[in-house]
């Protein structure tokens, strides 16, 4: 069993090394870096880090899944189609609403901080 779990994290570190290649999760590593240094700044109290990392995770995972989905799609449908198109669509809608979220849970926790 711990054979099988080692290869899991292997392939999964794999996949996170996959997304680092794409031009949009270096612009989410950056903003990363630039919210968690305002948190480290601003001294952030445990349940705006808990809110604050829990936002990134979010939109991480949002990106994860559209990068995924997109090469799926890209696989399975290589030629234009309108469903192809339309499912690429929602799951950059869905990082969209994602980062939406995390956007305004900045603005909750930062925003008194820079006015």
């Amino acid at each position: 069993m711990p054979s099988k779990a080692a290869a899991a994290v292997r392939y999964a570190l794999r996949g996170v090394r996959f997304m680092f290649a794409e031009r949009n999760c270096q612009v989410l590593a950056a903003a990363t870096v630039g919210v968690v240094a305002a948190g480290v700044y601003f001294r952030l109290a445990a349940l705006e880090w808990c809110a604050v990392i829990g936002a990134i995770a979010l939109v991480w995972v949002a990106e994860g899944l559209n990068t995924a989905l997109e090469r799926l799609v890209d696989l399975a449908s290589p030629g234009f189609h309108p469903l192809a198109g339309k499912a690429k669509d929602i799951a950059a809608g869905a990082v969209l609403l994602a980062v939406l979220g995390a956007v305004s849970i900045g603005v909750i926790i930062f925003g008194a901080r820079l006015l």
